[in-house]
């Protein structure tokens, strides 16, 4: 395991105070794809009771040392919600999804502010992925987005979700905010770098939801739905 995702964990384990949840596991398939350099011996969920159960699992390697080794994974945009609580306040001017071809597809979004200067933001983002319907996955954290952004190392959650979009927005830096705000052309390569060189996630369908609070009323709902394959 990445030396940097176990600290990333640690982080996180020490930023929740409580969590209260029942785990279980269901399933587990391993498929080889080139038998020739690698197999599963075995594979297995087993029940030893109602209250422990386990999975076990051994990879055969037939072309040993290996010394390059990638986790892939395919992220795919699947749709785009942008809505102004608050029109008098602030309003979308654009919030697209554009697919340029099959790998190259990108969200932008700008948002435009009718009450500049704004000194006081608030965000909140919950992580949520499809089960019979989508449930809460990993965070819904809370953020003073103005402390957060003159400070953004003081909260490893709050960055790691800061940086879906960073790279791709001017909201980079902190208040007021006089400015209309834009996310530029976020696309999936990056997004998929995020969730696989960073934090790597399971397969499956995902919702990013967050509210945006100024002087602590919810103005703006801004969510992506995204798949990794």
């Amino acid at each position: 395991m990445d030396f940097k995702y176990i600290i990333f964990l640690i982080m996180v384990l020490y930023s929740v105070k409580e969590i209260k949840s029942k785990f279980e596991f269901t399933n587990i398939k391993c498929t080889s794809l080139d038998k020739e350099f690698d197999d599963f011996e075995y594979c297995r969920i087993k029940s030893v009771n109602r209250s422990f159960k386990y999975i076990s699992l051994k990879v055969k390697m037939y072309k040993i040392p290996v010394h390059n080794v990638k986790i892939l994974a395919a992220v795919e945009f699947t749709n785009v919600k942008c809505t102004s609580l608050d029109p008098k306040f602030a309003d979308f001017e654009y919030c697209i999804m554009k697919s340029v071809n099959r790998s190259y597809k990108y969200i932008s979004a700008k948002v435009k502010l009718f009450k500049k200067p704004i000194t006081k933001v608030k965000v909140n983002v919950e992580l949520m992925k499809r089960y019979s319907g989508y449930k809460p996955f990993l965070y819904n954290v809370t953020v003073d987005a103005c402390r957060f952004l003159k400070n953004p190392g003081s909260n490893p959650i709050a960055g790691y979700l800061y940086g879906f979009f960073r790279d791709h927005s001017n909201m980079n830096h902190t208040c007021p905010f006089d400015h209309d705000l834009i996310l530029e052309k976020l696309t999936i390569n990056f997004v998929n770098q995020h969730v696989t060189n960073v934090l790597p996630f399971p397969t499956g369908d995902y919702l990013f939801q967050s509210n945006w609070l100024a002087y602590d009323i919810n103005r703006a709902k801004f969510s992506v739905y995204w798949t990794i394959s």
